[in-house]
Order: C-alpha cells, then structure tokens, then sequence
C-alpha cells in the first residue's frame, strides 16, 4: 500500500513538473519577439506583373523616459512569385518621432523629404527574391509630448512609381508614464503627449501647415498624384511634394 501511494505520488509530481516546464517554456517564447504589423499600409502604384511588396513594423515599441531613444525594425516583403528587381524603401519620421539612423541606408536631404516630415532615410535594394522579406535596424527618437508617426514608403529605384505604402501611422499611449524607465507605443495608436495642452503640430516644418490627426488606421485615403505621393492611414492624411527624392547611395 505503501509502495503505490509513492508511485501515485511520484507520478503526481512527473505531471505537475512536466506542465510547469510547457507553461514556462511557452511564456518565455511569447516574450521573445514582438508581432510584427502591416497596419496603415495599401497598394498604390501597380506593381510589376507577380511582385507583391509590403511593409511590416513592430506592434509595440518602448522609448527610453530619459534619453527618448527607441528602436524599430522595418521590414519590406515581396509576396509574389517574382523577384522585384530594384527598389527602394524609405523610413520617414513625423511630428514626434525622429528617424535618426537606418543601417545600411542613406539619409534623404532636407530638402526633399516629404512635406511634413522632419527626417527619413532610402534603403535601396538590388533585388527582393519572390517570398523573401528584408528587415533594417532603425534607430529613433520619440518626443512624448508630442504626437509621432512613422511613414514607409516602398517605391521603384528612381522614386517615380509607389507600390505600397504604410503611413503615416501613428505609434503613442493613452496613458505615459513619465516617471517609469520606460513609456511603451502601440502601433495605430494617437499618443497623448505627457505635458497637457503640449503643441502637437510642432513637429509640422513646411509653410507651417498643420498635421491633419490620423485615427485607427483601418481603413486608407488616397491624397497625392501617380508616383512619389503619399497615402495617410485615418480619415486624413498629408500630401508629399512632387519633389523626387534624391536615389540612396548618390
């Protein structure tokens, strides 16, 4: 009688550890990586006949309370059944968040970045093999007292045609914290700056033209002409200049 109350028990125990460690061990997983999200993006130039580009950033990032540092991945995806041949992707920053950095990228001058915007960097890509995706390390800034939105922008290698677009789409919280380490952003959503009645359109530099509030991005207004026009995810957007940006690497 002995003896089996100890196998039950011991088999009580096998059952109970095995759980702990399949509970455990898929916490950990979940925690690994964040999901990626095509939010705010749509089609807007033809693509080449089977090249399907899209967009991906992160659904959660955290910037720093005392340095306003973040990090973003960006990534750019061809769905298709072709290769896409040259193009190029452009991270653009708004209002709040400032692109600083994208590896391997060449920062756009001043002068022909989009209206509205106050920073941005061209990826340019020799190829995109059917079903393969390219990620890039972007590194930012995010002023918590303002709103902030991130525009990507895929585009054929001179900037004439674009095939798909994501954003502007805003990253901010309902509810900063100020005093924690660090202040978590969720992808499509309006920050509510730190500092009540903060200037939210201080980010806007061309002509002094507002920034129109972009809401849920679930659904795309299509604003500018065939080519290096942008679409704006929310009932409103911004409208790019015609200016052609400068090819990366030039």
């Amino acid at each position: 009688m002995s003896s089996r109350r100890m196998t039950i028990a011991t088999g009580s125990l096998l059952t109970a550890s095995f759980s702990a460690v399949m509970i455990f061990s898929f916490s950990a997983g979940a925690d690994d990586e964040g999901p990626m999200s095509g939010k705010g993006g749509k089609a807007v130039d033809k693509a080449p006949a089977g090249v399907e580009l899209t967009t991906l950033l992160p659904e959660k990032i955290e910037v720093d309370n005392s340095s306003k540092e973040t990090a973003i991945t960006a990534t750019v995806k061809n769905g298709g059944t072709k290769d896409s041949g040259e193009i190029r992707l452009l991270v653009v920053g708004f209002d709040g968040l400032s692109v600083k950095g994208v590896e391997g990228c060449a920062e756009i001058a001043e002068k022909d970045l989009p209206e509205g915007s106050n920073s941005g960097f061209a990826c340019a890509i020799d190829n995109l093999a059917a079903g393969k995706s390219k990620s890039y390390a972007v590194d930012a800034t995010f002023d918590l007292k303002k709103e902030g939105k991130i525009c990507l922008p895929v585009q054929d290698a001179d900037g004439t045609k674009t095939f798909w677009q994501q954003g502007p789409v805003p990253f901010g919280a309902n509810n900063p914290s100020p005093n924690a380490p660090a202040t978590p952003l969720l992808l499509g959503t309006d920050n509510s700056p730190v500092t009540p009645g903060s200037d939210k359109a201080g980010g806007a530099k061309s002509g002094g033209k507002e920034l129109p509030k972009t809401g849920p991005a679930d659904r795309i207004l299509p604003l500018g002409a065939v080519g290096a026009a942008l679409i704006s995810a929310g009932a409103a957007g911004l409208w790019w200049t015609q200016r052609r940006p400068e090819r990366s690497g030039s």
